[in-house]
């Protein structure tokens, strides 16, 4: 399930550059995979390549797409319109992803004219509409810790089943709710640990050389 939106992601971009058929190997390259695993990736949805020609790539799109279950735009609504949510609300890349944000919502009175990303920030009393009137069943969480949890419940309570949540903090949520996480410093430590391995990684050698010198 991790690489299918890999795989979506280089068809997109393939077939944005007019590639209507491309080989197991071209697309394997393009998602940073093997080919054998791609094949096999592929083999458990279906057969839908040709042996000697390839994937017709608007075809694979299409039944990934339906796989993951964006074959449809999905409708979004992002709570909390600061520097993240906002960007997240002017980011153009949903639409070809299968995301639809149909609604803003935040607390702050004073962002309820604001237009954002060609929509107006709405108050959090208006999530149960926005809901019934757009079936949006995803919720984006970009507010501060201290609201995360009260957004969260509000989502649920109105029949958001899918949250990804921006906010430092850990919200909790009844069974039948999946809820993903985006902590970015979180990747940049993980990344500084990295670094820091690499970094000593360089330096033993060196030692090494200078013990033996002696």
């Amino acid at each position: 399930m991790a690489r299918l939106p890999v795989y979506l992601l280089a068809l997109v971009a393939l077939n944005e550059a007019e590639v209507t058929v491309c080989s197991s190997k071209e697309l394997a390259a393009r998602a940073g995979v093997t080919s054998s695993q791609l094949r096999k990736d592929l083999s458990y949805l279906g057969s839908y390549g040709t042996r000697g020609v390839g994937y017709d790539v608007a075809h694979l799109r299409y039944q990934i797409a339906r796989q993951i279950g964006i074959a449809e735009e999905r409708p979004v609504v992002i709570a909390g319109v600061g520097n993240l949510g906002h960007a997240l609300a002017s980011y153009a890349g949903f639409g070809s992803r299968g995301f639809e944000v149909v609604a803003l919502i935040d607390a702050d009175v004073t962002r309820f004219t604001e237009p954002v990303g060609g929509l107006h920030v709405r108050p959090l009393g208006d999530l149960p509409d926005i809901v019934a009137e757009h079936g949006a069943v995803i919720g984006v969480i970009a507010t501060p810790p201290t609201s995360a949890q009260e957004v969260a419940d509000l989502m649920v309570a109105v029949g958001v089943r899918s949250i990804l949540n921006f906010a430092p903090v850990i919200i909790e949520v009844p069974a039948g709710v999946e809820v993903r996480k985006v902590d970015l410093a979180l990747e940049m430590q993980i990344l500084a640990f990295h670094e820091q391995r690499s970094a000593e990684a360089d330096i033993a050698p060196r030692r090494t050389a200078s013990g033996a010198r002696r």
